[in-house]
């Protein structure tokens, strides 16, 4: 088996961050390449340190979806997988042998030479005739004076593409570095401009900043008075959210496949966990705020509130991405970074064959059945606190600063609503949901907003703004 976990950064504020991670999710899935397609994010769940948990083969291939190389990709997400490496990913990837798996670790997605066919799609899509005698191609990155590797990606595509002839000019311009795109009038000659934001989503930057430093009204802007003569602009839309980028990560997973042929004795837990809890829903069980009924070789998941209520009135869903969206989101539309919290919403209910079920739970509980099934069977680790604030780097290591009262302080707020239990914190188990105890669910370590709180705690700013912290 060959599993393809795709890393996304997530949000604890905005639940639209996630998006495009599970849109290539499903593409790849739809594909049948892996026999498994899993996210896992850096703010959300599962989250970094659970997602290899959360995998059933033990050949496992981990792409970073990320337009360029830097903090995230070279030091957060290999220190919270616990590859051992830190710094520049060579360029076909690292390996590592991890619980039993070939865990192999690619470079971000936008920095493989394939996004240069991906910035040529979107610009035909915007002006099909394009050509070499009248047509300039603009490749437009944020840049930052922070990090070099993001100016570096925009610059490499900038001169693939400038060699392939097919435009008659083609330039590298900044959001936030010179060449600023607000000077494009004076560098480009030619009478028709196609720009490019090689962006991983649409957002603020695609939709308003571009636009307005630009002067575009639209997909397609005239300018009838420029330095250079009339122009026309065709703007298109971001690379990061065109469908080829499916096959620049296969591209990146099957590159991976030399980092190491090494293995690893296959590890039970997984597939020894699902069983027991297809075991248990087969003769229907609840876990958390769920409930699980077999019914006709399928099962019906619900509320555990809304056990009893007419099937009329409540909303079903009938895919795993289906229940994945909606436990996204609290009965008020907020977002829901922690799956646990109590506040799942209401008014559903999900019909889901055996096959999808297990996928289905996961969405709805991701890495619980898992972790829940270790501590049924007294091998789950807990990473005590101050070993995880040791961990952080960045602007998180203030965290190590935080006094147990502070910690305290913040578990009273963050955790109190959270069906689990601290084993991090010192908190006992004694029994899971696999023993017929619906919220007894285990904590083997603060998750990413209980740290993002405390930061905001020893800072002095938790509960100014809105709860969490998004770097």
């Amino acid at each position: 088996m060959r599993s393809l976990v795709l890393v996304g950064h997530g949000s604890h504020l905005n639940g639209e961050s996630a998006g495009a991670v599970y849109r290539y999710a499903e593409l790849l899935r739809g594909r049948g390449l892996f026999d498994e397609v899993v996210e896992g994010y850096w703010k959300e769940e599962p989250s970094l340190r659970q997602v290899l948990k959360t995998t059933a083969s033990t050949d496992v291939t981990v792409i970073p979806m990320f337009i360029s190389e830097g903090y995230f990709t070279e030091t957060v997400i290999p220190r919270e997988l616990g590859l051992g490496h830190q710094g520049p990913v060579p360029p076909g990837g690292v390996a590592r042998v991890l619980g039993g798996r070939t865990v192999r670790y690619t470079l971000p997605y936008g920095v493989h030479p394939g996004m240069s066919d991906v910035i040529l799609e979107r610009a035909r899509e915007v002006l099909p005739d394009l050509n070499a005698q009248d047509t300039a191609l603009v490749v437009l990155g944020h840049g930052t004076t922070r990090n070099e590797n993001s100016n570096r990606v925009i610059y490499g595509n900038a001169d693939r593409l400038r060699e392939s002839g097919l435009f008659a000019e083609v330039h590298a311009l900044f959001l936030d570095e010179e060449p600023k795109v607000g000077g494009w009038p004076e560098r480009v000659r030619a009478p028709r401009v196609v720009v490019v934001p090689f962006f991983a989503s649409e957002g603020w930057h695609t939709l308003e900043t571009i636009p307005e430093d630009m002067g575009l009204t639209g997909e397609v802007t005239e300018f009838p008075e420029n330095p250079h003569g009339p122009q026309t602009v065709y703007y298109a839309r971001p690379v990061g959210t065109h469908p080829s980028v499916a096959d620049v990560v296969l591209h990146l997973a099957e590159e991976a496949r030399g980092a190491s042929e090494r293995g690893g004795d296959e590890e039970r837990g997984h597939a020894q966990a699902w069983a027991a809890f297809l075991d248990l829903a087969r003769r229907g069980t609840r876990v958390g705020e769920a409930v699980v009924t077999p019914h006709a070789g399928m099962f019906e998941l619900r509320h555990a509130l809304d056990e009893g209520r007419p099937t009329d009135d409540l909303t079903t869903v009938v895919t795993p991405e289906g229940l994945r969206d909606l436990a996204r989101r609290d009965e008020g539309g907020h977002h829901r970074p922690v799956h646990t919290l109590r506040n799942l919403p209401r008014g559903w209910r999900a019909v889901l064959s055996e096959a999808d079920l297990p996928r289905g739970v996961h969405y709805l509980y991701p890495a619980v059945v898992e972790e829940g099934y270790a501590q049924h069977c007294h091998t789950l680790r807990a990473t005590p606190w101050p070993t995880t604030a040791r961990r952080q780097t960045g602007i998180y290591t203030k965290v190590t600063r935080a006094t147990p009262e502070q910690v305290e302080d913040v578990a009273k707020d963050v955790c109190s609503g959270c069906l689990k239990t601290r084993l991090w914190a010192g908190e006992k188990l004694t029994r899971t949901f696999f023993s017929g105890v619906p919220g007894a669910i285990p904590c083997a370590e603060a998750c990413t907003y209980f740290i993002a709180e405390v930061r905001e705690e020893v800072s002095g700013k938790r509960g100014q703004a809105s709860p969490g912290h998004d770097d």
